[in-house]
């Protein structure tokens, strides 16, 4: 059965969107509790941005995967830049449990580093397949680039 490319599309966005829900199970709930007990950077912005930012780059991310998607799941690099890109995804949930969920200011810190290695790889296997789809994804690694240095901020500051 194929599926038409408006509900792969719809799929695509719908997935990344709920990697981001899970980790804001996490988030949510330490935001004015712990988070407001530790030590930001000076450049950390204000809370409320973060929703909104981190809404777009996942619809950005599912918009992304779609591109890629549309080209033939039955084609390997297809296959494999979807994987990588599950991969990344899974990642990016996994800094919410590790910092707000655990509270692992070090244990973050590494893994965003793992997470922005990823998405370099990650916009490596798109850009191979679908430039667009790679570009969709600078937003993204920037804003990870961003989140990288305030989790090494927290992590020296505390």
């Amino acid at each position: 059965m194929k599926i038409n490319n408006f509900f792969k599309c719809v799929i695509a966005v719908v997935v990344t969107q709920f990697a981001g829900i899970i980790g804001s199970f996490f988030t949510v709930s330490a935001i004015p509790t712990w988070y407001t007990t530790i030590q930001r950077s000076q450049l950390n912005p204000p809370n409320w941005i973060f929703g909104p930012v981190w809404t777009t780059l996942y619809f950005l991310m599912g918009i992304s995967a779609f591109l890629i998607w549309k080209k033939g799941f039955e084609r390997k690099e297809v296959r494999n830049a979807l994987y990588i890109f599950a991969f990344q995804l899974a990642l990016n949930t996994l800094w919410s449990i590790i910092f707000f969920g655990l509270h692992s200011l070090r244990g973050a810190f590494i893994e965003i580093i793992i997470l922005w290695l990823v998405i370099i790889w990650t916009m490596v296997a798109f850009y191979k397949i679908s430039r667009p789809a790679a570009y969709l994804l600078l937003p993204y690694i920037t804003w990870v680039t961003f989140a990288s240095y305030l989790s090494y901020s927290v992590m020296v500051l505390n």
